[in-house]
């Protein structure tokens, strides 16, 4: 059994009655996306848990062997030819596990957000998509679709029309902006239901895209 993950909980009203689980990027950590919270506009939204786990530490080919958080391995530059199968999968069932926990909290799956930046985004469409109830959506920040030859053979139609936010920067050069379009592309193509935002900015978050997030929750999570 996996050791369950850290993470930093935030609450935005006592009893809350949904999540939103928010995985962080390559060599952060889940205090990265603390500040977001009291940025948002969650204005009619339920009481809210914010979920930040810690991925685990281990040693990322792309940056010499050193040791950080991560989600999974990085092999090599082009991030589509070889890509930590293994990792991503072992991810995937820690992701399962906080999902798990939300519910046995009193959080039904329907009113549980998966959010992700970067490598954060790409284990929220990992798990997302292969979830086997249904979930409230999908947030995914800066990053892509990993193992995409998988997904149509082991995606779960619990959550085929679960609503999806898709975003990136248009000048992002850790991760491009064609790959998350590639990735956008083959969403539509299995018949999901993307909500398509671009920015003028690097691989990062701006104002702009914060106020959206907001929009998106308040519609995927109401009162």
């Amino acid at each position: 059994m996996t050791q369950a993950l850290d993470a930093i909980q935030i609450e935005t009203a006592p009893n809350p009655t949904a999540s939103v689980i928010w995985l962080h990027g390559l060599g952060a950590d889940g205090s990265d996306f603390v500040p977001i919270v009291r940025e948002l506009d969650l204005t009619d939204c339920p009481a809210i848990r914010f979920v930040f786990p810690h991925a685990p530490t281990m040693p990322v080919t792309i940056n010499n062997g050193y040791v950080m958080r991560a989600w999974y391995d990085i092999v090599a530059t082009d991030l589509s030819r070889r890509e930590d199968e293994a990792g991503l999968r072992k991810s995937q069932t820690m992701v399962e596990q906080l999902i798990a926990r939300e519910k046995q909290r009193g959080i039904p799956a329907e009113r549980i957000v998966l959010a992700g930046f970067s490598q954060g985004c790409a284990m929220t469409l990992q798990t997302g998509l292969r979830h086997p109830e249904k979930l409230a959506g999908l947030l995914c920040l800066s990053g892509y679709l990993p193992i995409h030859a998988t997904v149509a053979a082991e995606r779960h139609a619990a959550n085929q029309q679960t609503p999806i936010f898709l975003a990136h920067g248009r000048s992002d050069s850790v991760i491009t902006i064609d790959r998350a379009e590639r990735s956008r592309d083959l969403l539509v193509e299995m018949g999901y239901s993307v909500e398509w935002h671009e920015y003028v900015m690097p691989h990062s978050v701006c104002q702009e895209e914060v106020e959206d997030i907001g929009r998106w929750l308040r519609r995927v999570l109401p009162a």
